[in-house]
């Protein structure tokens, strides 16, 4: 067993290599020192010296080894505040979809991948992973939160050796739908089954929150930081 209840361990690292510059995307969403703080230790687990930077700087973003947008709140407002600074937005387009950067979205950082939202009204997203955000049709209570089981629908780096029916720990109403069930990597039920992580390429989104979910969310992002994309 890996770390935390994972199959297979984590890939070697080259521990002599450069310090690997993590631009954790400052757009004033809610919840990033949770997830700053769980990148820089599960950096240390991997064995990889990393720079975790909350940032906004375009130019650290654009030379950026990896790029994590977190995300807390509304659909419409947290893609109106990235949008709000287009030279952010413009240098993390130009890294993710130019350069082929490793992107990591998490909850509503994962949701703004889709081409639009419908959480109060219509709202357009990055539009990197088609699809649309609606609300979970389910006869559970929402919002969904707690501990919910997360079961891997096909192979993925970042979520291999991730053990059937982990527990992550999920807060939100809406969930993503991709034009594309190829995109589809994962799946958890909550009166309904619904995409709790989506891939395609470079990118990667959740919709549970790895920085909540003790060493399973750890060693998931420890894997992000270790995913070296074709």
């Amino acid at each position: 067993m890996g770390l935390g209840g994972w199959e297979t361990p984590l890939p070697n690292l080259d521990t002599t290599a450069p310090v690997q510059r993590v631009a954790l995307i400052d757009y004033g969403s809610g919840n990033v020192r949770s997830v700053e703080r769980a990148l820089a230790e599960a950096a240390q687990r991997a064995g990889l010296a990393a720079d975790v930077r909350l940032t906004r700087d375009p130019g650290f973003v654009a030379e950026a080894d990896a790029i994590v947008l977190p995300g807390q709140g509304a659909f419409a407002a947290c893609m109106s505040a990235l949008s709000a600074d287009a030279p952010l937005l413009a240098a993390m387009t130009e890294a993710v979809r130019g350069k082929r950067t490793p992107f990591l979205g998490i909850c509503v950082g994962m949701q703004l991948l889709m081409t639009k939202g419908l959480e109060h009204g219509e709202h357009a997203g990055l539009g990197w992973i088609g699809g649309v955000c609606h609300v979970l049709q389910t006869t559970e209570r929402l919002p969904h939160m707690g501990w919910n089981a997360v079961t891997p629908t096909r192979r993925h780096a970042v979520l291999d050796g991730l053990v059937p029916q982990r527990h992550m720990v999920f807060m939100h109403s809406y969930v993503v739908e991709p034009d594309s069930a190829d995109a589809i990597v994962a799946t958890a039920d909550y009166g309904a089954s619904f995409a709790c992580a989506i891939a395609r390429d470079n990118m990667i989104g959740v919709q549970f929150h790895p920085e909540k979910s003790q060493a399973a969310g750890l060693d998931l992002l420890a894997r992000f930081l270790a995913w070296r994309p074709a």
